[in-house]
């Protein structure tokens, strides 16, 4: 792909962000949310990919796949009024299905095509399956690594922020109490993700985040988590106990020991 045809995705995307306007303050603010992710993922994805040297038209590619990678959030919030995909629908797939109806991709070559349908549909999955072609699986790996990224900012921001100021579709509505999951630290410990399924407070889900930092593909994109110190901006927002800074323990070792490794 080149440059004009960025462009051209990059007006397709503003235009389709224009049709959920809304005068109803509350949903202007959640979708702006979703609006701004959106610019700040192609930008990790710009900086992920520099990092890998990949050529110019594959920044393209990355950077198209990151530009639509949340086109189902904005129809899934209209329809459903929340970002929770366990009550309303995939966003992801329905994303995919939204460039495929919409024929948003068909000056593509068919290849790039459904690699970048394939990256969108895939990158909210808890892990990628078997079989995928190595080019797809290298841009769903960017992707996901981008997104991720730009989550932990917007939650971090988010925490930060007054009541009446928050996106409100950003949280799960968790209640925030002290308490945490023992379930939640245990797979931190092992070095492994957690799922939504052990989430019971505000706490469990701050964990849960800095669980995503051992699904993270490239040291580029630790790199990128040291940098921005988002380790210890979450930590900050946490109970300060042994069994807490033993859990952090064991992700900054994991940031560190995969940054060394670039």
């Amino acid at each position: 792909m080149n440059d004009k045809e960025l462009v051209s995705f990059k007006k397709w995307f503003a235009d389709y962000c224009a049709s959920f306007a809304t005068p109803v303050q509350e949903d202007e603010r959640n979708i702006s949310v979703k609006q701004n992710h959106t610019h700040e993922v192609c930008l990790n994805a710009l900086q992920i990919g520099r990092g890998l040297r990949m050529s110019r038209e594959n920044l393209l590619l990355a950077e198209t796949i990151a530009l639509f990678h949340d086109v189902g959030r904005f129809p899934q919030y209209r329809q459903y009024k929340t970002f929770d995909d366990s009550i309303s629908v995939n966003h992801a797939a329905l994303g995919a299905k939204e460039l495929r109806e919409q024929k948003v991709l068909e000056g593509l070559p068919k290849h790039d095509q459904n690699l970048v349908v394939h990256a969108v549909a895939l990158h909210n999955a808890f892990s990628l399956p078997e079989g995928l072609d190595e080019r797809t699986r290298l841009f769903t790996r960017l992707v996901r690594d981008a997104d991720k990224l730009d989550i932990l900012r917007v939650f971090i921001e988010y925490y930060g922020q007054d009541a009446d100021s928050r996106a409100t579709a950003v949280a799960l509505g968790l209640p925030d109490t002290p308490a945490y999951s023992p379930e939640i630290l245990a797979c931190l410990a092992r070095g492994e993700m957690a799922t939504k399924s052990d989430l019971r407070t505000l706490n469990d889900f701050k964990l849960l985040q800095l669980s995503w930092l051992y699904d993270m593909n490239f040291p580029i994109s630790l790199q990128m988590v040291h940098e921005r110190r988002y380790v210890d901006k979450i930590t900050t927002l946490l109970p300060d106990d042994d069994a807490i800074r033993e859990a952090v323990e064991s992700v900054q070792n994991h940031v560190n020991r995969k940054r060394a490794e670039g």
